[in-house]
């Protein structure tokens, strides 16, 4: 849900395309109750809230005239990050995703114009569209330190032409520094910052501050305040034009207050997709094949009380309806041990992939259901991998003014501002 002001709710409206005799039509509330939602006279009614989202979403920019802004999606997996940014108006120009079966699942999702693109190491900078915001999630590499002094003497490149060459955040700081965007949001895993003993995060920063000239911010988001899964992300946003922006006063919502696992699981009250495949029919229970086998629910416990007695905290995790969860990892498809479903007189199972798309926020109550083309195995490695998308729409909207004024300003003056390399 958007922060309770009147910019947001003002902000969603417009979204929708709706002027304010139309909403009163539409929703049934009178104009004097929406009039004082949009003054900020009132806090907003949760329901018309979810409403104009859920509208606002179908609003899809492109059928109705030119977007209000562009977008490529890097490092895509499955569109996690892009499923934030369309709804607000924007359109994805271009994708690349080198996973042939996580192709499958972002074609089967997203209606696009462009094909999806394989390998991003191979696609010359001016193939890729120009576009106003960058979207990565970028796997993580060790790079190479070392001086500049040394590098001037030897005649060599420095910066991030030699520190990261090798690396796939090379390419994002090429294409940053070929397109010059308006924007970026950049996604990794929490230990960014710490990863080979903090030079990998060190040559990032440099690159994206002092070389490229992109105002940086970052911020470690835990998406259990959002879903009922314990998972820390960090989220690099940076602007061209220097302006305002700042993560210190977006608002979280208070973890302790986040949903519990039971919201997520088949029988919740969302739509059961795909019963045929994840449930028995009949008896509207999960099929056996996702709860574990003695041999592995054995050899479970036994891996857990072996290194619970050496003093380790390796072991499953087993949860029940009110829990919270561990990390979804991409290897869950292996045993599923992270995340183990208490079953009463039974061994615990795995959540099924659909449970997934739950937990990672691709499907919703009252949204149409995540199409998911490929086999369990690979989609738990999709999942696993990808980012929890009401994390991703929280950062959005936090961004979404601050994007919409350097569209704007670069629309009366300035645009693009092409290095060539």
């Amino acid at each position: 849900m958007l922060t309770e002001n009147v910019s947001d709710f003002s902000r969603l409206r417009a979204r929708t395309g709706l002027s304010i005799d139309q909403l009163v039509e539409t929703t049934g509330f009178s104009r004097r109750t929406i009039y004082r939602w949009e003054n900020g006279e009132a806090e907003p009614r949760k329901a018309a809230v979810q409403l104009l989202e859920k509208m606002a979403a179908e609003h899809r920019p492109e059928s109705y005239g030119e977007p209000d802004f562009t977008f490529i999606d890097l490092f895509a997996g499955i569109g996690g990050l892009r499923r934030a940014f369309s709804p607000l108006g924007g359109k994805c120009v271009f994708t690349s995703e080198w996973d042939k079966y996580s192709q499958q699942t972002y074609k089967a999702n997203y209606d696009d114009d462009h094909e999806v693109t394989g390998d991003i190491t191979k696609v010359p900078l001016n193939a890729i569209p120009d576009h106003d915001l960058l979207l990565a999630g970028f796997p993580c590499q060790p790079f190479s330190i070392a001086g500049v002094s040394k590098k001037n003497a030897l005649g060599r490149k420095h910066g991030f032409h030699d520190e990261a060459q090798g690396t796939l955040f090379f390419n994002v700081a090429q294409i940053l520094e070929y397109h010059r965007p308006r924007a970026f949001l950049l996604e990794n895993v929490k230990n960014l910052v710490s990863h080979d003993k903090g030079r990998t995060f060190e040559v990032i920063h440099r690159t994206l501050t002092e070389e490229l000239g992109y105002q940086v911010h970052y911020k470690v988001i835990d998406a259990k305040s959002w879903v009922p899964q314990h998972r820390e992300r960090i989220f690099i946003v940076g602007f061209r034009e220097k302006n305002d922006f700042t993560f210190d006063n977006m608002k979280i919502p208070n973890p302790s207050n986040g949903p519990k696992l039971g919201t997520i699981l088949h029988g919740s009250g969302h739509p059961d997709f795909d019963d045929g495949h994840y449930l028995d029919p009949k008896t509207g229970r999960v099929i056996d094949k996702y709860t574990l086998t003695d041999h592995l629910w054995r050899y479970l416990q036994n891996y857990a009380e072996k290194h619970r007695a050496a003093g380790n905290g390796f072991g499953f995790g087993l949860v029940g309806p009110d829990d919270v969860t561990r990390t979804l990892s991409a290897r869950y498809y292996k045993d599923g041990s992270e995340i183990l479903v208490k079953q009463p007189r039974r061994n615990p199972r795995r959540l099924t992939p659909r449970e997934c798309a739950r937990l990672m926020g691709f499907e919703k109550p009252g949204d149409k259901p995540f199409i998911i083309p490929v086999s369990d195995t690979q989609a738990y490695r999709q999942f696993g991998n990808a980012v929890v998308v009401p994390v991703v729409e929280a950062v959005a909207r936090h961004m979404e003014p601050f994007l919409r004024a350097a569209v704007a300003e670069g629309e009366t003056g300035g645009g693009q501002q092409r290095i060539a390399v």
